[in-house]
């Protein structure tokens, strides 16, 4: 049987995030503060590009069905631990409007964070047991370096990976598959998988 080491430290608190610099990304999981870095261009671009597609169609209407909040960098509040995705989306069926709080405690119904060398192990395995912990049904994860998504469905207590797509193709991808997204449009930068000529 394996016993964690004793903490030399105090858990960390909601104080601990309101403290740290303005230039990173706080979070907290089993009472650990995690401190990210800014995301870089070709990483906020991923995530913006995804937020505007799924945004308009899936918040907004335009081109698609409706019926969803899509937040970028929402803040989320699982009893103590806090994470910030890089996008997510509630149903309005489950969240009917949006709360006047920084945070919100509902679960997403969808969560996707973009991986990048500096985070993906933290997303990989400390976030995304979370989410399957508190419920999240759907995670994706893109890699914009890889050009890469992969799609994974909560199965009991944990996911299932469902489809990994690539490259610049359109694509449907569950639970926002009612419209087509462009790979392509999330990779800016030179694509890292094959040598230059």
């Amino acid at each position: 049987m394996v016993v964690p080491a004793a903490r030399s430290h105090p858990p960390a608190t909601y104080q601990d995030i309101l403290d740290a610099p303005p230039h990173q990304v706080a979070e907290i999981v089993d009472g650990e503060l995690h401190l990210s870095p800014r995301p870089a261009v070709r990483h906020a671009s991923a995530g913006s590009v995804l937020g505007m597609d799924i945004g308009g169609a899936f918040q907004r209407g335009r081109g698609g069905p409706g019926g969803w909040w899509i937040l970028d960098e929402p803040e989320l509040h699982f009893d103590d631990h806090v994470l910030v995705p890089d996008v997510a989306g509630w149903r309005k069926e489950r969240l009917p409007e949006l709360p006047p709080s920084a945070f919100i405690t509902l679960a997403p119904d969808w969560v996707c964070e973009v991986v990048s060398p500096s985070t993906a192990r933290w997303d990989r395995v400390n976030k995304v047991p979370i989410y399957a912990r508190y419920g999240v049904e759907w995670v994706w994860l893109v890699d914009p370096v890889a050009r890469t998504l992969e799609v994974l469905r909560l199965e009991g207590e944990r996911y299932l990976l469902l489809e990994t797509f690539g490259g610049d193709a359109g694509v449907r991808a569950a639970p926002l598959d009612a419209i087509e997204l462009e790979l392509g449009a999330l990779w800016i930068g030179p694509d890292e998988t094959t040598p230059a000529p």
